[in-house]
């Protein structure tokens, strides 16, 4: 006899049944795809610490079943490379990454030589219960991350900020003058510069997409004109023949000669303002000193000179405003973890930071460079900041730098700005430009699209 019961069972399971087969199939091809993808990474990790990129790197956190299934293979892998492998069930946790990162979870770590020690030291620091910006940036600097990436991720784990993270819309350098007229003649009249703001006693000109030189009346400004020139500008140009006969036959003063070299990383030459202050026509050339630089100059042509009748054909695509210190590691230290200003040129003894699109700082170790360390300085460094509101909160808040001039408003209400120190006495001044009418061709160029090229 039939049984309608087992009937009323098997016809269902007859139409689950190939769903049950796909599914468990189809289970077991995505633990095999994500088990691929884990040893994937692995394997470009070891690869990495096997070629010195990183000292450390970590798997994605692991279930303890998932390490036990893939630890022997991670080993085969460690061993073909030359490296080592650690599994660690208690990852330190620091501002780099969210608390709960590898919760519950384990991690391999990949080392080679001591760099596994280095990450114990770091467990052990922690595990005293000293944890700050400090131990991330360790933590950091173990994985390899370059400093600009720390900072991101501190960023983004913490309330910590940089001046790159509010934006930075344009560099300016602040000269000052006891012949204001000359001065100004000098920069619009033979250097060809435009003027994009004139406040009587002040006045900005553009040098490049993004960067700035503003003149000021050293009877009403900041700085006195027989303070220091520690400073000196590098005009960025491919047309050093033709600006070197220019200057020379309207007899500008030059300071150190053209000659160019082959196989340099740049080539220049300096002249010499109306009162000392050192303008570095320069133009720097493929070599694996500016690797990283030269595609970001590309991106910007030449901003031709204002005017048809002078200098014609001849114009500045970037400017490098070349700073002098005694203590070039405290000055590191604050322009990329401070400041956040990304390394773009290591000369050893000068490093290039690049700002906004086409405007650069360099630091300049003083023993090496056209000017000695000097406690006061003829100038100010201006950086024009987009969340300036939100900037100026924070350098109260948490004092990256210390601030000698509180917020203030300038001529009119054209502008707002405070100002810091650097770690060499140089003068930071933190501008917003605000709607006036002595402003408004200043205020087209920071609106324009900088994407480049």
């Amino acid at each position: 006899m039939k049984n309608p019961f087992f009937k009323t069972i098997l016809r269902p399971w007859m139409l689950v049944q190939p769903l049950v087969v796909l599914l468990f199939f189809s289970c077991q091809n995505k633990d095999q795809t994500q088990q691929a993808e884990y040893l994937g990474q692995m394997e470009a990790f070891a690869e990495m610490v096997a070629a010195g990129v990183k000292p450390i790197a970590l798997s994605a956190p692991l279930a303890p079943e998932e390490t036990n299934g893939l630890f022997e293979k991670a080993e085969e892998i460690a061993k073909k490379h030359g490296v080592s492998v650690y599994r660690e069930a208690d990852l330190v946790q620091t501002q780099l990454f969210p608390a709960d990162v590898a919760k519950g979870k384990e991690v391999l770590i990949f080392y080679s030589g001591n760099s596994l020690d280095a990450y114990l030291d770091l467990k052990k620091t922690l595990s005293d219960g000293t944890s700050g910006e400090a131990e991330a940036r360790r933590f950091g600097r173990l994985l390899g991350y370059p400093v600009t990436h720390i900072n991101r991720l501190l960023a983004k784990n913490s309330d910590f900020r940089t001046l790159a993270d509010f934006g930075i819309s344009a560099t300016n350098l602040f000269l000052y003058y006891k012949d204001f007229p000359r001065a100004r003649d000098f920069y619009q009249k033979l250097l060809g510069l435009e003027i994009v703001s004139d406040y009587g006693f002040a006045l900005t000109l553009r040098i490049s997409q993004d960067a700035f030189v503003t003149l000021v009346d050293a009877a009403v400004g900041r700085h006195k004109a027989e303070e220091p020139k520690t400073v000196a500008i590098a005009l960025l140009t491919d047309q050093l023949p033709e600006w070197y006969t220019y200057l020379k036959a309207h007899n500008v003063q030059i300071k150190y000669e053209y000659k160019p070299k082959t196989n340099n990383a740049h080539d220049g030459f300096v002249a010499v303002d109306p009162e000392g202050y050192l303008l570095e026509f320069e133009t720097f050339k493929q070599h694996p000193e500016n690797e990283r630089l030269m595609p970001q100059l590309r991106r910007f042509a030449a901003l031709p000179t204002h005017s048809d009748s002078v200098a014609a054909g001849m114009g500045f695509y970037g400017a490098v405003t070349w700073l002098y210190y005694q203590d070039m590691q405290a000055a590191q230290l604050f322009y990329e973890e401070k400041m956040g200003f990304e390394l773009i040129v290591d000369q050893g003894w000068a490093k290039v930071y690049k700002v906004s699109e086409t405007g650069y700082v360099g630091l300049v170790d003083e023993r090496r460079g056209m000017h000695r360390y000097t406690e006061m300085k003829g100038t100010s460094i201006s950086f024009i900041v987009k969340d300036w509101d939100g900037w100026h909160g924070y350098a109260q808040a948490n004092q990256p730098l210390p601030i000698i001039k509180e917020r203030y408003t300038g001529k009119d209400g054209c502008y707002e700005a405070f100002v810091g120190e650097d770690p060499g006495k140089y003068f930071l001044e933190f501008n917003q430009f605000l709607e006036h009418p002595d402003n408004k061709r200043l205020l087209e160029i920071l609106a324009q699209d900088k994407r480049g090229k």
